[in-house]
């Protein structure tokens, strides 16, 4: 009886939080883990720099997980345009452009209401001009110690969403482009991020605010991740039997995967060199590669294994990104106006608990809904 209980209980929390666009295909469990993983090592991350430190300060490596989230973009928005090209049929703008503006939109400006409108509420009182996150161009010319700073990678997707039907269009008449214009952004960002970081030198190789402002903010610069993706995507669609074999030598895949992301992460240990800012986003962006590859294959039980809460924290990852740094700061306030030191394992408790519990109300309240409301007009 307790069995059935429990069992009738977790299908109940299953179907209200997991994201509606899962409903009708089967499940993804590996997918699933690395957005969960994603918003965990973001929001470390970010708790770590305002305070909610971790020892040896091992929240300095979670800004990667932006970077995860670019490759899982890149692999299911390149994935959902080439499928009806697959079937030699024209990619569907209209929906696909409303079913995007509906997943993201509702959210995002309920949290950008509360920055302007709530000045009181932010983690830094300067912000961006809003028109700037109206037109998704907040990460151009960005420096740190800003309000809202962190919607920079929301405008990254964003350019992504309207850049990338155009390009497939063309590369779907001109059918080289699929292997040059995907070589052309991978070996022109190496180069871009060289030059740029040769023009901003510090004291100690390359100047930190220009590595913010030219290198780790603008869209130029942050592509590897979501070219990848899309690659992935692509070889998936068009080339099955390649396909099938990168699935089949998956088992080999993660050691390495692990070493590439441990590698990019020790270059950036030291000081900032050029080297640094040249090859440290690819090898990331290689690294996570072979993890997804690792996600989606057969050959690992990821794909087939759910782990447990993976599904939960991937279901509310967007609502929790959006709103994390307005509950940091306030969180700060409260352990300030009572004496609770931010390192603290109860400060700790505190702030992840109220970061996941308040992403889940928004999830609920304005995500959800209109998740709800895109799969009715879907068809």
């Amino acid at each position: 009886m307790n069995a059935l209980l429990r069992s009738r209980i977790q299908h109940s929390v299953r179907e209200t939080v997991i994201d509606p666009r899962f409903a009708n295909r089967e499940r993804q469990p590996g997918l699933d883990l690395l957005r969960a993983l994603a918003i965990i090592l973001v929001v470390i991350y970010h708790a770590g720099i305002f305070g909610f430190a971790l020892p040896h300060r091992l929240h300095r490596f979670g800004w990667i997980g932006v970077d995860l989230f670019f490759l899982l973009s890149g692999y299911l928005i390149g994935g959902q345009l080439l499928a009806p090209l697959t079937r030699e049929q024209p990619m569907n703008l209209p929906r696909f452009f409303s079913r995007r503006a509906l997943r993201i939109m509702p959210a995002y400006f309920v949290v950008l209401a509360v920055y302007f409108c709530l000045p009181s509420l932010r983690e830094f009182p300067e912000i961006s001009p809003l028109w700037k996150f109206l037109v998704s161009i907040q990460n151009i010319n960005l420096r740190g110690g800003t309000a809202f700073s962190h919607a920079w990678s929301l405008a990254i997707e964003d350019q992504f969403y309207l850049a990338l039907p155009l390009l497939l269009i063309f590369i779907n008449r001109w059918t080289r482009a699929a292997f040059i214009i995907p070589l052309t952004v991978f070996i022109g960002g190496l180069a871009l991020r060289g030059t740029l970081a040769y023009l901003n030198p510090g004291e100690a190789g390359v100047s930190f605010s220009g590595f913010q402002k030219f290198i780790y903010y603008p869209t130029w610069t942050r592509l590897d991740p979501l070219v990848f993706g899309v690659v992935l995507a692509a070889l998936q669609k068009f080339r099955p039997s390649l396909w099938k074999r990168l699935m089949n030598f998956a088992t080999w895949l993660w050691l390495p995967g692990l070493a590439a992301i441990v590698y990019g992460l020790a270059l950036g240990e030291n000081d900032l060199t050029i080297a640094t800012c040249v090859w440290q986003f690819p090898l990331i962006a290689v690294g996570m590669v072979t993890l997804l590859v690792c996600a989606v294959s057969p050959q690992l039980p990821f794909r087939h294994v759910e782990i447990p809460g993976a599904a939960f924290f991937a279901s509310i990852a967007y609502s929790v990104y959006l709103s994390h740094k307005l509950i940091i700061h306030a969180i700060i306030q409260f352990c300030s106006a009572h004496n609770i030191a931010l390192t603290s394992v109860s400060a700790l408790l505190l702030v992840e608990i109220c970061i996941y519990g308040a992403g889940f109300i928004l999830f609920l309240s304005i995500e959800r809904p209109f998740l709800q409301l895109r799969r009715r007009i879907a068809h």
